[in-house]
């Protein structure tokens, strides 16, 4: 799949955009980013009769997304991201890097914590059609920790996908340079600030 061009509001030159697959991956993680952390900010404010509920699809949704982040990885080891526009500074251009790692390795290792706290709660996963039982107690002195680490983590994400959105958008509103339409669904998105009377 190859990048397809499109063109910055400030310039003349083509941008590359992302292809189809890394725009669905990066807006499907999106959503399910969202959706896990909306349950997970709610979870003490469950009813007790509907609790197991939430909390199991909590965990699948986590555990969705973490499927979803592997597949991710294996489609950009062989799928080229697009260059950065060259109106892109140096300093962006350092920091873009490790902020996005950062933000993979957050989404990798959070389910994981996750699912350890789900299991030593004594908890069984609840496929619909398919339960998967560990057999493992309640234990107290593993899942506290754990559920502390997680719920950091999960924090940790929020800040980190909140200041890739606020970059992404001021590249959009201030800039004007494209960036943000490289990932977005539609072919072109224009500032409201680059257009012209």
């Amino acid at each position: 799949m190859t990048s397809r061009p499109m063109r910055s509001e400030t310039s003349s030159e083509a941008v590359e955009r992302y292809g189809t697959g890394a725009v669905a991956f990066h807006w499907t993680m999106f959503l399910l980013v969202v959706a896990v952390g909306i349950l997970g900010l709610l979870h003490d404010s469950w009813p007790k009769r509907t609790q197991a509920f939430w909390i199991n699809l909590h965990a699948m949704l986590g555990l969705l997304l973490w499927l979803t982040l592997i597949a991710r990885f294996w489609w950009r080891i062989r799928h080229r991201p697009p260059s950065l526009p060259s109106g892109v500074g140096d300093w962006w251009r350092r920091l873009s890097g490790p902020l996005h790692w950062a933000l993979y390795a957050l989404m990798f290792v959070t389910p994981i914590v996750g699912i350890v706290t789900f299991i030593w709660h004594g908890r069984i996963f609840d496929f619909g059609v398919l339960h998967l039982d560990f057999g493992v107690r309640s234990n107290r002195a593993v899942f506290r920790p754990t559920e502390d680490i997680h719920g950091y983590l999960a924090y940790a994400i929020f800040a980190l996908a909140g200041a890739h959105a606020a970059a992404a958008l001021w590249h959009h509103f201030f800039r004007r340079d494209g960036m943000l339409g490289r990932m977005w669904p539609m072919k072109e998105v224009r500032s409201h600030a680059g257009r012209q009377p």
